[in-house]
């Protein structure tokens, strides 16, 4: 089996990414990438019950095993006015920040 990212997509997708690598480092990355799909795909071709259902994680989550979820209620903080008298600099209620330089990318 050929790899799934070739070096032409692996170059095409590190000038997206804009990252700096070495041919070492780029070839490294490569095949630790390919090696991961290849996992990937060996883990798709495990047979499994229809009938097993949709997890997010491995662990069940069930009222005899885990505490209830708390309920999301608003808590506002006491004093707003004290923490922003502390903050560098606010405006109209909000902590102003300052800008963060950039560059434009080629």
């Amino acid at each position: 089996m050929s790899d799934e990212i070739s070096p032409e997509l692996f170059n095409h997708l590190v000038e997206l990414a804009a990252l700096e690598l070495d041919p070492a480092e780029a070839e490294y990355l490569r095949g630790q990438l390919n090696n991961q799909l290849k996992s990937i795909h060996e883990l798709e071709t495990i047979p499994l019950d229809p009938n097993t259902p949709i997890a997010s994680h491995g662990v069940p989550y069930t009222p005899a095993s885990s505490a209830p979820i708390r309920a999301d209620v608003l808590d506002a903080y006491p004093d707003p006015a004290g923490l922003l008298a502390r903050a560098p600099d606010a405006q109209d209620g909000y902590i102003v920040v300052p800008d963060i330089p950039h560059q434009d990318l080629k």
